[in-house]
């Protein structure tokens, strides 16, 4: 006999997750923040641009998770 789950069926097929790309992608493009200058309170550009890639990756996965998490109520999309 087989079970029902009262939980709707996930669907990880969303095009939101190609957005999970940008924080892989653009820490790897190097010579678009291997540098010096400008200096911001006196640490190097190549520093605090690191600083900036985590923000990138959190607000990245913040908007992936918001657009695509199932709200209470709301059905699945149906599998064809």
């Amino acid at each position: 006999m087989a079970e029902t789950d009262p939980r709707p069926r996930r669907s990880d097929r969303s095009a939101w997750n190609w957005l999970l790309v940008l924080p892989i992608v653009v820490p790897l493009l190097t010579f678009a923040y291997n540098g010096d200058k400008p200096r911001l309170g006196g640490i190097p550009f190549f520093y605090w641009a690191q600083f900036l890639f985590v923000a990138l990756g959190v607000i990245c996965t913040t908007i992936v998770y918001r657009m695509t998490r199932i709200r209470s109520g709301a059905t699945a999309p149906s599998e064809d």
